[in-house]
């Protein structure tokens, strides 16, 4: 279960082309409101705008935005504080923690003042996922964890009183995870299904499948894999038709963790990759060095190349993660890789060895059917009638296959005797 931020969400059905219409409305406001002059409004769109690519994935252009954003709305105030909170998110999402919590602490006499109950809410939530980090990070501090469950249950009595049925759900997400880290386990599934029930009410299937997956994560600590897997599948098929990449990313590391501790390490190697793929495509670095980290982790059958590799870009794309479990996981990691026989291949592309394999099927199925066939051959020294007895097809169709479509073999079978033509008697 990860701490999911409870910012404003623009395209609640899941519907990617929803994301695509809002952020074009967006887009076009700020082109009205600069028309108009209006510089303050310019910059709240900006903060909205940003929130779009921060669902997407697109942190470094949401950061740009917010950047922008906060230079005009130097006025402590409601979108002050909204464009602060979005920016929490971005840095949350790179995994900057340390960043998020000077957002938080420098700013908090500003969300002190503030009246609006959903906005305050986001900030109590906010600073209950820097606390969990923060409680991992101090070797498991239980202080820290109940600092956090604190701040989540101040979050969610203000947004009882914002009658504010989304958010209450992902506080709710959130306190599980502090439970699930406690091994609270049978209370963290009822926050769960309180979660999950108020996702369900308001029709939001993406959320809905956030939760699912935060069981899965639950699932993996009670070593329940196989009902793990299952729910991490789901909620992968929902962030796929949705078309939130990260969210799918994420999704598929718990199908892979459960797919790798079931005994399944090829299946789970597979979707590991699929991960890392998706993330990077998305822009999202820190989420495909993780699960490049987690494929090394769970996998003792790597070959040392797509560790090597592996393990490099999880260093490189992890390098500003701030989170002291990170760096002890890739430590770990470098001894596991240094373990493995060394190979002389270096790969120039790491996509070649990091992303999954595209096959094309006619092109796979004509390669091995020319190498069965090539292998016949040679066991019966050229002989196609022979090697069309042991392929169990009439001597006439091997011939025309070697002919048409693998005329390469034709100088590994016999020659071709061609039987002389009888001449026709003449008549008298």
């Amino acid at each position: 279960m990860r701490g999911y931020s409870c910012r404003l969400a623009w395209g609640v059905s899941g519907i990617k082309e929803a994301d695509d219409y809002t952020r074009d409305l967006i887009t076009e406001s700020i082109r009205l409101f600069d028309a108009v002059g209006d510089s303050r409004k310019i910059a709240e769109a900006r903060a909205e705008l940003a929130q779009c690519y921060w669902r997407a994935g697109d942190n470094d252009t949401a950061r740009i935005l917010l950047s922008t954003a906060l230079e005009r709305l130097t006025i402590g105030g409601n979108a002050r504080a909204n464009a602060l909170l979005i920016l929490s998110s971005v840095e949350w999402a790179e995994s900057h923690y340390k960043e998020v919590l000077r957002i938080l602490t420098e700013n908090a006499p500003l969300f002190d003042r503030i009246t609006n109950h959903t906005i305050k809410g986001t900030y109590h939530n906010q600073l209950g996922i820097v606390f969990r980090v923060m409680a991992s990070a101090s070797k498991r501090r239980t202080d820290y964890f109940q600092r956090a469950i604190q701040a989540y249950q101040t979050a969610d009595g203000e947004f009882k009183l914002a009658r504010n049925l989304v958010f209450r759900a992902h506080v709710k997400n959130n306190i599980a995870y502090v439970l699930r880290e406690l091994h609270r386990f049978k209370e963290a599934h009822e926050y769960l299904e309180q979660a999950r029930r108020l996702f369900v009410r308001v029709g939001d299937k993406v959320r809905t499948a956030q939760v699912d997956d935060s069981r899965a994560q639950l699932f993996i600590a009670e070593k329940k894999y196989s009902q793990a897997e299952l729910v991490a599948r789901s909620a992968a098929r929902t962030f796929e038709k949705a078309g939130r990449q990260c969210l799918l990313a994420e999704a598929l590391v718990d199908q892979g963790i459960a797919l790798a501790r079931m005994r399944d390490p090829q299946r789970a190697q597979f979707i590991f990759q699929q991960a890392i793929e998706i993330a990077h495509s998305a822009g999202s670095l820190s989420r495909a060095g993780l699960a490049a980290l987690t494929m090394i982790e769970e996998i003792d059958t790597l070959s040392h190349e797509l560790q090597s590799v592996a393990f490099e870009q999880a260093k490189d794309w992890l390098a500003s993660n701030d989170s002291p479990d990170i760096k002890s996981r890739l430590k770990a990691a470098r001894r596991k890789v240094a373990t493995q026989p060394q190979s002389k291949f270096q790969p120039l592309d790491m996509r070649k060895v990091l992303f999954n394999k595209r096959y094309d099927f006619h092109d796979e199925v004509l390669r091995f059917e020319r190498s069965l066939i090539s292998e016949t051959l040679a066991k019966v020294g050229g002989l196609v009638t022979h090697a069309a007895e042991l392929l169990g097809v009439p001597y006439q169709y091997l011939a025309f296959i070697i002919e048409t479509k693998h005329p390469d073999l034709i100088k590994k079978r016999t020659p071709i005797r061609r039987r002389p033509r009888r001449k026709k008697a003449r008549r008298s």
